[in-house]
């Protein structure tokens, strides 16, 4: 393995214990629900919409500047590595599987590289129209869902890829799904 690659490797797993770590910090003085005596395992905690929103915005913050730095000092497009948004899948699995958090990129400006990236349902449909139009996010509360979409910003290197069309650089918008679960 080569060293860039083993720097991503360990740079991705320091990523996903950064943001491990902070959802653990922020919740370790909350409330737990009872833990069963059938299970033995620690319950998670019942978030309100505010700790949730509170959440969610910094979940956001954490992930647009890690794609960003990661993007920026570490990907190489002639060294034929996957793209660092593509990546990061691989932290937002790990993110739902011990977290019960959904992350997922959305396309607002320009090409979808992933057709999972296109808006899916009515929530994701008004996020693309209210980020479109500049707003910094767009949120839903279903019974038992806290839902936030904000922007990711699809600077110069990214309109290679997104907009090849393009006739200026000035920056484009992507965005971000952070799904959380909240009490009842």
């Amino acid at each position: 393995m080569s060293s860039i690659c083993a720097g991503h490797v360990s740079f991705a797993a320091i990523v996903v214990a950064l943001i491990v770590g902070i959802g653990t910090h922020i919740c370790a003085d909350e409330a737990k629900v009872p833990q069963s005596d059938s299970q033995g395992a620690e319950s998670r905690p019942t978030l309100t919409i505010d700790e949730a929103r509170r959440h969610a915005k910094l979940l956001h913050t954490t992930i647009h500047s890690t794609l960003r730095v990661v993007h920026d000092r570490y990907y190489r497009e002639d060294e034929a590595l996957p793209i660092p948004a593509a990546a990061m899948g691989e932290i937002f699995r790990d993110i739902e599987s011990m977290e019960h958090v959904r992350l997922r990129w959305l396309a607002v400006d320009g090409q979808a590289m992933n057709t999972d990236h296109v808006a899916q349902g009515e929530f994701e449909t008004e996020a693309v129209k209210a980020l479109k139009a500049g707003k910094l996010f767009h949120e839903q509360v279903t019974e038992h869902t806290y839902l936030r979409a904000a922007p990711i910003t699809l600077s110069n290197h990214c309109l290679k890829c997104h907009m090849p069309d393009r006739k200026s650089t000035k920056d484009r918008t992507a965005g971000l799904i952070i799904a959380i679960p909240i009490g009842q």
